[in-house]
């Protein structure tokens, strides 16, 4: 088998270096295959696009990936998927037309080969579903969960996950805040539940760094590749968590973090946890996306009240005013949560003074856009959607709404973003 035109044997090399960091590489071609499929898959395809999951689970990483490559139409792909048994929506032809314009201008071997090799050169792991260690609680995301997961670490945290919570919080933390996150992560490992957070400033970064300090184990999921810590202030903080616990991302090394990405990252916190705790969060805290992708997911949320006259603990009120949050204090009532599992509801969390799912008024393709252009370096309509795993017709749609808004331009070599 050959894919993007490379030998088994070379297929077979590439693959093994993502897999010494937890087991044997793969030894035959199928297994290789599989590997670099999905490998390549992270990089084509943006987190969460649900026709690439679709695709991957219903025809397999390496077909799926050999059909896009031969040019196959929607309506091909459509048919192929319906003679596995896949249900036919009238709409599905047209969903995967739109996802092949996604994926074609990402289509490229050397860079495949680039992020295997950079991962192979800092101890990174590829997850795939079959593994032992892959945290089985992505799988309940459906079409959207990750093809695979890229990781570094001690595969004994990612075992964990199964009995882990997950404390997130505004990264404009108080005092107040970092103590009370502080206390309920020592806590949870003093009752042997794994910490799960996403490395940020604030409550995340005090979350890792307490659980570290109670000897116990912690995994941060990451927007950008795990070769590319960000923030570059907790530098330290994750390169101990890489040496004691795991860090997770579903992008391939090299890949940039952004809000797009922020955003996605937050299913995966959510649904590899038993269950999240928001401990301070604004009106608009992003961390209420969190608190939407566990409620969905029918995992249990709890949230801790703070100071009625503090700004950053309305959110938290707002989860449980509004959406039946339970009102935690403390690390035992926490836990108490894992137990009971008693929250299954779609949080529909209504934007804040018009914001358009909290992206000041743009939709999520006007955000892709606007993460992918430069102030300085001028972009082209390919460039654009390459960078943000969009349709070519998408990019100039959003270019035009993010023009009339004033903050990107056209220049004679591309556009920018407006100073």
């Amino acid at each position: 088998m050959m894919l993007f035109g490379l030998e088994e044997s070379t297929v077979i090399a590439l693959t093994g270096g993502v897999r010494a960091s937890w087991g044997p590489g793969p030894t035959d071609a199928a297994a290789a295959a599989d590997l670099f499929a999905r490998a390549a898959w992270t990089g084509i395809a943006e987190p969460g696009d649900g026709a690439a999951g679709l695709l991957v689970q219903g025809l397999g990483a390496g077909p799926a990936l050999t059909a896009v490559l031969d040019l196959w139409t929607g309506a091909r792909l459509a048919a192929a998927l319906a003679a596995t048994g896949w249900p036919l929506t009238d709409d599905l032809p047209v969903q995967l037309e739109q996802g092949l314009q996604r994926w074609r201008p990402r289509l490229s071997s050397a860079e495949v080969i680039r992020s295997l090799q950079q991962a192979a050169r800092v101890s990174t792991g590829l997850l795939v579903p079959t593994d032992p260690p892959w945290p089985t609680g992505v799988d309940d995301l459906a079409v959207h969960a990750p093809v695979a997961l890229w990781w570094r670490g001690v595969p004994t945290a990612l075992s964990a996950l199964s009995n882990s919570i997950a404390l997130v919080g505004a990264r404009a933390a108080t005092g107040y805040g970092e103590h009370v996150a502080m206390e309920a992560s020592a806590g949870l490992v003093d009752r042997g539940f794994l910490i799960v957070s996403g490395a940020a400033y604030g409550i995340d970064g005090m979350a890792h760094r307490a659980a570290l300090a109670s000897s116990g184990l912690t995994v941060a999921f990451l927007a950008g590749g795990v070769d590319r810590y960000y923030p570059s202030g907790h530098d330290a903080l994750l390169s101990r968590i890489a040496t004691v616990g795991a860090i997770v991302s579903e992008l391939p090394c090299g890949a940039a973090p952004t809000k797009w990405r922020f955003l996605q990252r937050n299913r995966l916190i959510a649904a590899a946890s038993a269950a999240t705790v928001v401990l301070e969060a604004g009106w608009r805290s992003g961390s209420l996306n969190t608190a939407g992708h566990a409620a969905a997911l029918g995992r249990p949320l709890g949230a801790v009240p703070g100071p009625v006259t503090s700004p950053t603990s309305a959110g938290c009120h707002r989860l449980i005013r509004e959406y039946d949050a339970v009102c935690v204090t403390t690390a035992a009532e926490m836990a108490e949560l894992v137990g009971e599992r008693m929250l299954n509801l779609t949080l529909d969390l209504p934007p804040a003074n018009g914001d358009t799912a909290g992206f000041g008024g743009r939709t999520s393709e006007q955000v892709r856009v606007f993460d992918s252009l430069s102030t300085r370096a001028a972009r082209t309509v390919p460039d654009i959607a390459r960078r943000a795993g969009l349709s070519t017709a998408a990019v100039q749609g959003s270019l035009g709404a993010l023009d009339l808004e004033g903050v990107v331009r056209e220049k004679e070599t591309g556009w920018v973003r407006g100073r």
